[in-house]
């Protein structure tokens, strides 16, 4: 027994290669995985919290029923611990010595903005700046355009209703100045104490209250619970993930970092497999003599778990270490790249994967084959190397399969992210035991010789059991990394297109029809093109198959667009940005039918055939749902939830029309000149929501380009693991060829060109692997469509290539530099 314990010692142990190969794959792979779960929550918090700026706040509530909420509202949120804030929206009109302008007002409280700031130009000369808070009593900030209009000058005054304002500062961006219909008129702010003074809003007036509230998650979920059941349908609870501007894009974001971590967890599963099961292996003699001492296959078991255990622990602390002033240094980073402040934030949760892992890896792959072992016969065990396969070796596969993929989706919650994965996994493999049978047939028939070439093809066919087993581990690496390079491609390409440098920036609003050709002329005149231009009929949708709407849909369902008037219009042509989804869309002659967006038609649990009544002033229209489509919100063009045929139930409803175009900065002076020659249509600016939007899409590719090199550095770490595996055979190989005669230069050359031709049929394999799983991924991930990533799928088969010889030429250094029988002697 003592001498069984001698050789199980701890420090026994650390003298061998394979365990401190062992530990350090476990320390890289918690480092990996805890730092990206790390900064992916880091990320997350901080992308949410800057696009939070769009409602100036983490949450808004709306109440739009002309009405403030209850006083004991507020109070509540106050108690638990929340910030808030409170503004009024209202139109009215404004008069200075230019005569008098339509306006839409926002009425603001000392706390506004709650999240975001406000920029101002406290001169038409003076250079802009942000601040932190609204204009005080007896202030009004405006619109530039509505200064020209009036004909003002700061420090002049403005009356609102009753009461006479000082200009202070020109309003360049609100943090929540978003695409409202209240705010098609030049936006001017004042202070909400200011409101009662004016006399603008009495009882019936058509105003909005919004109040904001800001603080930890969990504080306003459970503010949101107690708030639910007193919430009636003029009210609106929202946060960033419900606006139609960019939720979409938030969204996707979050699922990278997703994609991200849950590939992280795969390279570092295939990092500790790779090393614990040469590890594993390594034992055979060892159990040998265990069992020659005596000892029960039952205590050799107990004794490698306790083992297996230490070794975990150590790596897992050992990785923490690594990977705690790492994600420091990251957060230091982002706060540079983004230049803001970011909060340094340690989720504890987040380091969960990385444990689990660490720990399960080890024991899925390392354990079986020394449980094998041990129900072998010492004799047996000493002559050969049972378990490294066979059919025993089958339910090892299964269960570390299982294990893997099960910790992919404990950390993703995502099924499809697990199946699209698992389905481009088990698709290389198919086509790896297809190419290994073929390779193995073909280099059967070379024969040696003093060509680096032929010694090449010669060692992968005498390592072929090895070689193919390095090349299913490059290929899965391969396909695991280029899966995160293509998703990035597509996201990145997708959010440009959005948002081109001519995306459109203005909205023309309330176009009457017979001056819809004079609009066209004017700005075709100032190569400033419109785009389509459609009609605009405003009503509310009341019944569904001859029911009131709010009583046949879901009364979980809490939907916006039920409880207001909806932006109704037709078409012969379906947008290029839409797509149909269901049904068919209107053929030419036909009047009959209505087209709904696809969320809502989610919703409202909408199928083809269902009827829609509408409510146009005192008229109604009743339509079948004839198609379903889905519709590009953050496309910055018009768009509508429902459409109808030309000559349809609309065709004869009074309505305007709405178009949208891009405006260069240095022809905004035109707005002038066009609002006097068509003083009844609205101008809405929104060239501060793009800009807003590429910053938040600037973050998250940084964010991304973040993520994707630290995969890509595991990439690295799991090939170097990977080629380390068969170190000892290899060298002692090149010292033996050393020994018979063979030139340095040879020996480099062909172990180069055998790890580049492993190294490029991978890479081959690998990304082919990695485009069925972006196939899947796209279409039920990322919502996109699908296309082949040629520039990115070139390159990589012959990286792969250069980097695996590169690694071939580090195994073989010290038979370059080290006597060979001196080599020899090491390694026996």
């Amino acid at each position: 027994m003592a001498a069984a314990k001698k050789l199980m010692s701890v420090r026994r142990d650390w003298r061998e290669r394979d365990v401190r190969v062992v530990l350090v794959a476990l320390v890289i792979a918690v480092a990996t995985v805890a730092t990206i779960a790390l900064f992916a929550n880091q990320l997350q918090r901080t992308l949410v919290s800057s696009a939070s700026s769009f409602l100036a706040a983490d949450r808004q509530l709306e109440a739009e029923n002309g009405r403030p909420v209850p006083a004991e509202w507020i109070d509540e949120a106050r108690d638990r611990g929340l910030e808030t804030g409170q503004l009024i929206e209202f139109s009215t009109m404004v008069f200075g010595e230019g005569g008098f302008q339509l306006v839409s007002v926002k009425a603001v409280s000392d706390e506004y903005p709650l999240r975001g700031e406000i920029e101002i130009q406290p001169g038409s000369d003076a250079p802009r700046q942000t601040v932190g808070a609204g204009p005080g009593r007896g202030e009004i900030w405006v619109n530039p355009r509505l200064l020209r209009l009036l004909e003002l000058e700061i420090g002049e005054t403005l009356e609102v209703g009753n009461l006479e304002l000082e200009i202070t500062s020109l309003l360049i961006r609100e943090p929540d100045g978003g695409f409202r219909l209240s705010s098609l008129a030049p936006r001017v702010m004042i202070h909400v104490d200011d409101v009662p003074g004016t006399g603008v809003i009495q009882e019936g007036s058509r105003a909005e209250y919004v109040y904001l509230f800001a603080g930890p998650d969990n504080l306003l979920d459970d503010y949101y619970q107690w708030l639910e059941p007193r919430l009636e349908p003029s009210h609106e609870w929202e946060s960033v993930r419900d606006g139609e501007t960019f939720s979409r894009s938030l969204e996707r974001a979050e699922r990278f970092l997703l994609l991200g971590g849950s590939l992280a967890v795969l390279l570092a599963a295939v990092a500790v497999a790779v090393a614990s099961r040469q590890y594993a292996l390594s034992q055979r003699d060892t159990v040998a003599l265990l069992k020659t001492l005596g000892l029960s296959s039952r205590g050799i078991g107990g004794l490698y778990l306790r083992r297996l255990a230490l070794w975990g622990i150590a790596g897992v602390i050992g990785g923490l270490l690594v990977a705690l002033p790492l994600f420091w240094v990251l957060v230091r980073l982002l706060s540079d790249v983004l230049e803001q402040p970011v909060d340094f934030h340690l989720a504890p949760s987040a380091l969960l994967p990385a444990l689990l892992t660490a720990l399960v890896s080890l024991f899925a792959f390392a354990y079986p084959p020394i449980r094998r072992l041990r129900n072998v016969a010492a004799m047996r065990v000493l002559r050969a190397q049972p378990g490294e396969s066979g059919r025993d070796a089958i339910p090892d596969i299964a269960i570390a399969i299982v294990a893997v993929f099960g910790l992919v989706w404990l950390y993703a919650g995502e099924v499809a992210l697990v199946f699209a994965l698992l389905g481009g996994l088990a698709l290389l493999l198919a086509v790896l035991a297809l190419v290994g049978g073929l390779m193995v047939a073909i280099l059967r028939r070379v024969r040696g010789g003093g060509n680096a070439w032929r010694l090449a093809l010669v060692g992968l066919y005498r390592h072929r059991q090895a070689s193919m087993a390095q090349m299913a581990v490059f290929a899965m690496t391969l396909m695991l990394a280029a899966t995160l390079i293509l998703v990035r491609t597509s996201l990145l390409d997708d959010w440009q297109a959005q948002l081109p440098d001519n995306a459109p920036n203005h909205f023309l609003i309330n176009i009457a029809p017979d001056a819809v050709d004079d609009v066209e002329a004017f700005w075709a005149e100032r190569d400033a093109p419109l785009d389509t231009v459609y009609p605009m009929v405003r009503g509310r949708l009341t019944e569904l198959n001859d029911q009131p709407v709010l009583e046949a849909v879901s009364k979980d369902e809490r939907i916006g667009a039920l409880n207001r008037e909806l932006n109704l219009t037709w078409m012969a042509e379906l947008p290029e940005d839409n797509e149909i989804v269901a049904g068919e869309w209107f053929a030419p002659g036909d009047t009959i039918g209505v087209s709904v967006e696809a969320e809502l038609a989610e919703r409202m649990g909408l199928v083809m055939g269902d009827r829609l009544t509408f409510t146009i002033g005192s008229d109604t229209v009743t339509e079948p749902v004839t198609s379903i489509r889905t519709v590009q919100w953050d496309s910055m063009k018009p768009n509508f939830y429902m459409a109808f045929p030309p000559g349809g139930g609309l065709t004869d409803m009074p309505g305007t029309w709405i178009t949208s175009f891009h405006l260069d900065e240095g022809n905004k002076v035109a707005l002038n000149e066009f609002s006097r020659q068509f003083p009844t249509v609205s101008v809405l600016e929104i060239d501060h929501i793009i800009e807003r939007i590429r910053q938040i899409v600037h973050q998250v590719t940084q964010a991304i380009e973040a993520i994707l090199a630290l995969i890509l550095a595991a990439a690295l770490v799991v090939m170097a693991a990977v080629v380390s595996a068969t170190l000892r055979d290899r060298q002692r190989e090149g010292a033996l060829l050393r020994t018979l005669g063979g030139q340095q230069s040879l020996l480099a050359r062909s172990t180069m060109l055998e790890f580049a031709l492993l190294g490029f049929v991978a890479g081959i394999l690998g990304v082919l692997a990695a485009e069925a799983a972006v196939y899947a991924l796209q279409l039920r991930m990322f919502e996109g469509n699908f296309r082949w990533h040629w520039q990115v799928m070139l390159p990589i088969p012959f990286i792969s290539a250069a980097l695996l010889a590169l690694f071939g030429r580090w195994q073989l250094r010290p038979v370059l530099s080290v006597s060979p029988m001196l080599l020899l002697r090491r390694l026996e």
